[in-house]
């Protein structure tokens, strides 16, 4: 897919957070490179000794960076959950920004090779990172019908997970399912209520690919990194997709900004914990005309935060 054809949602708002005028010199992470839409973005506002390291887990990501040349871009096939030591190993010093936009890219979702959509029938793989880890096929090859439920109902709040996973294990007794065109007809023909416009297998591959990759895992483990490699003045600004992501996002920035102790504890006010974080104006939306252009900017949401002294 060309860089064209992939929209990268909420681009220049998410890029303006990091506040790069105000600091063109210095060093900023992409933590989610995709095809690089918000590092094409950073380069162009960045002065000539400005910093970009972009970090992707995806190989196909990665081979999309490497076609950059720009002595001030760094980029690094990784998690993000390895952002510090990442940055430790390039002696990046603190960072003037961190921006990650989460999810699963374009790129990802429309290339039918792998496994990420309903739309194709296609091997059931959906890794971001094809070298690493079991994929979706593999899963459910072994997984039993209580932790299929589970990740259904957790990561995809899907009302009908123990259905459906009484389902998958039924149809692995006739043989695997090998396709997302197998698994897709399957929750079609369990699921028969939907929302309106809404694919009945929507949740179920979107909880199926969260856990595969543990995106929720990874981005617990990366905000706090990302706080800390912060300078303070820094700026992180995170897009998510889905409301489980931005509970994550938005309880963390709270949690930073306004520290607490356990109830009842005997501690003076002036000796709690200095907040560490303040968020920065409202949550983002994409405005209408975005999401008619580009309909999965529908449920993006940008939050940004600034590093305090």
């Amino acid at each position: 897919m060309s860089l064209d054809a992939h929209r990268t949602v909420l681009l220049q708002p998410a890029v303006d957070a990091l506040a790069i005028d105000a600091r063109s010199e210095g060093t900023f992470v992409d933590a989610t490179f995709g095809r690089g839409g918000h590092s094409r973005l950073i380069l162009d506002r960045l002065g000539p000794r400005g910093r970009l390291i972009a970090v992707d887990r995806d190989p196909e990501a990665m081979a999309a960076a490497r076609e950059i040349r720009d002595p001030r871009f760094t980029p690094v096939h990784a998690r993000f959950s390895e952002l510090h030591p990442v940055l430790d190993a390039l002696r990046a010093g603190a960072v003037d920004g961190v921006l990650f936009d989460l999810g699963a890219s374009s790129p990802q979702l429309d290339d039918p090779g792998r496994g990420f959509s309903f739309q194709f029938d296609a091997p059931l793989d959906m890794r971001m990172d094809r070298t690493r880890g079991a994929s979706a096929r593999e899963w459910l090859e072994q997984a039993d019908e209580a932790e299929i439920g589970e990740v259904l109902s957790s990561y995809g709040e899907e009302r009908f997970a123990k259905q459906i996973a009484k389902a998958i294990v039924a149809a692995r007794r006739r043989g695997p399912i090998r396709s997302t065109g197998q698994l897709a007809a399957l929750v079609g023909a369990t699921v028969r209520t939907r929302e309106p416009g809404q694919h009945p297998a929507t949740r179920t591959f979107q909880a199926i690919r969260i856990y595969v990759n543990q995106e929720l895992e990874e981005l617990s483990l990366a905000l706090p990194q990302a706080l800390a490699v912060l300078r303070p003045s820094g700026r992180l600004a995170v897009v998510s997709f889905h409301s489980l992501e931005d509970r994550i996002v938005k309880n963390f920035v709270r949690s930073a900004a306004r520290p607490t102790l356990p109830e009842r504890l005997p501690v003076r006010a002036r000796d709690l914990p200095a907040p560490r974080l303040r968020a920065v104006g409202k949550p983002v939306k994409p405005g209408a005309d975005e999401v008619r252009a580009n309909p999965r900017a529908r449920s993006a949401v940008l939050r940004v935060a600034e590093k305090l002294a």
